[in-house]
């Protein structure tokens, strides 16, 4: 997977907490979080960061390991937050 459908804002936020990646290097859909130096603090942090960033809150039960491995899997949870925020 190479192609990315997410915001600007997204990416930029993601990007702080992906320090072993250069500046304007790409961030492919499936490039590992954890390999690129997400730990579980960091993970939460970066949710609190996302949650900020598109006024959302991610309910526990979509909390899950896949949520976090990847920035698809990341952008999925939040992408179908706010298109349910839309529809409410």
């Amino acid at each position: 997977m190479t192609e990315h459908t997410w915001p600007v804002p997204f990416e930029e936020t993601l990007r702080t907490y992906l320090a072993p990646l250069r500046p304007g290097e790409p961030i492919s859909p499936d490039l590992s979080l954890a390999d690129h130096g997400v730990d579980s603090l960091a993970a939460v942090s970066l949710l609190l960061d996302l949650e900020e960033t598109f006024g959302v809150a991610v309910p526990d039960h979509m909390l899950t390991a896949s949520m976090f491995a990847t920035p698809a899997g990341l952008w999925s949870v939040i992408d179908s937050l706010l298109v349910q925020s839309l529809t409410e």
